[in-house]
């Protein structure tokens, strides 16, 4: 992986640390420094002083004769969800929106070609899909991801789509540029998007945009239900309207949010030093911890 930095200033130890950080995952929970190093593509010496740099920063923690994330890295993702005032705005529609149709509902962003959750609000219901915060999944497989790549000028979708998913599935199907087209330009026009059992068996989702303040697609937000308890039709009859105006709402509070940071005059170095407010709204666990419902989509 080295050398692969584009720019001069490009710090190769500081992407080696953060390569080392992904490659723990669902799958990969606990990790040996072989494994590591294998994943990661680096020797074992580089991987172990990385490690243990880690390690002394909270980051990750040893167990045994293995390594695994401790909570502290946490900060990394919830500092761009708290930056970006999204789930600020979405959380009371969200919840709203699940306590109407009792599905799961999420909040996703394109990453590439996938798309990676910022915020979810589940129910307790049997699974085929692990769902979380930060967990990806292909675009094109997800009613979200269609959302998100119709909002794409025809040259950036060439570009997402060239890209290699780095959500970890198994290889499936994907549809010809034709059939995409042709998906995409009825989201375009209709303004939702389907996707049914195309991710997982029994995982059956509608989609539709949320926007910033400047009317720009930034996210996509989804209900979920299982294909056996609830048809296509009770879906797009009753579940989209609901959808629609709680993104419609979570669209207006974003914007708003984002006035208010704008106008927001900057922080200002205090005679004890510049003061940093490092809080983070967690509260409801549904933003920074484990979230497990029906499915993703």
């Amino acid at each position: 992986m080295a050398g692969r930095g584009e720019v001069p200033d490009f710090v190769e130890a500081l992407a080696r640390g953060l390569d080392v950080l992904a490659c723990f995952d669902p799958g990969h929970r606990t990790m040996t420094l072989t494994e590591v190093a294998t994943a990661a593509d680096l020797a074992r010496p580089t991987a172990r002083r990385l490690l243990l740099t880690l390690a002394e920063l909270g980051f990750v923690r040893p167990v045994g004769g293995a390594f695994t994330l401790a909570p502290p890295v946490l900060t990394l993702g919830m500092a761009y969800v708290g930056a970006l005032g999204l789930w600020d705005a979405a959380r009371p529609h969200l919840e709203a929106l699940v306590r109407q149709t009792g599905e799961s509902s999420s909040i996703s962003q394109l990453d590439g070609p996938d798309i990676v959750y910022v915020a979810r609000v589940s129910v307790p219901k049997l699974i085929t899909v692990r769902v979380e915060v930060g967990t990806r999944f292909p675009a094109v497989r997800t009613s979200q991801g269609k959302v998100l790549l119709a909002a794409l000028t025809p040259a950036e979708l060439a570009a997402t789509l060239a890209l290699p998913s780095r959500a970890g599935l198994p290889d499936a199907p994907t549809p010809t540029a034709a059939d995409l087209d042709v998906v995409l330009t009825e989201v375009r026009a209709r303004g939702w998007a389907l996707a049914d059992e195309e991710l997982a068996p029994g995982v059956r989702s509608v989609a539709v945009p949320v926007r910033d303040g400047a009317g720009a697609v930034r996210a996509a937000m989804n209900v979920t239900v299982h294909a056996a308890e609830t048809s296509l039709e009770r879906l797009l009859a009753e579940h989209l309207p609901r959808l629609q105006r709680a993104a419609g709402e979570v669209s207006a509070d974003w914007a708003r949010w984002q006035r208010r940071a704008a106008a927001a005059p900057p922080a200002a170095d205090t005679a004890a030093g510049t003061a940093t407010d490092t809080a983070t709204d967690t509260a409801g666990g549904t933003a920074a911890g484990t979230l497990e419902g029906t499915a993703a989509g």
